[in-house]
């Protein structure tokens, strides 16, 4: 079974490819953008993860 962290980096891939698509038109904005959006996906998850470390169940 994978883990948790590769599902989510496919899914940003994923996510963020549409929306790069999506929101330019010139190929050189949309790997830009791409590429930010899937650093602010993996990032922000990262972060919050980590932030919700240190509630205990």
């Amino acid at each position: 079974m994978p883990s948790h962290f590769l599902l989510l980096v496919l899914f940003a891939l994923l996510v963020s490819t549409v929306f790069a698509v999506l929101g330019r038109d010139d190929a050189r904005g949309q790997v830009r953008l791409g590429g930010l959006m899937f650093a602010a996906f993996v990032g922000s998850a990262i972060v919050l993860g980590w932030m919700m470390y240190v509630f205990p169940l």
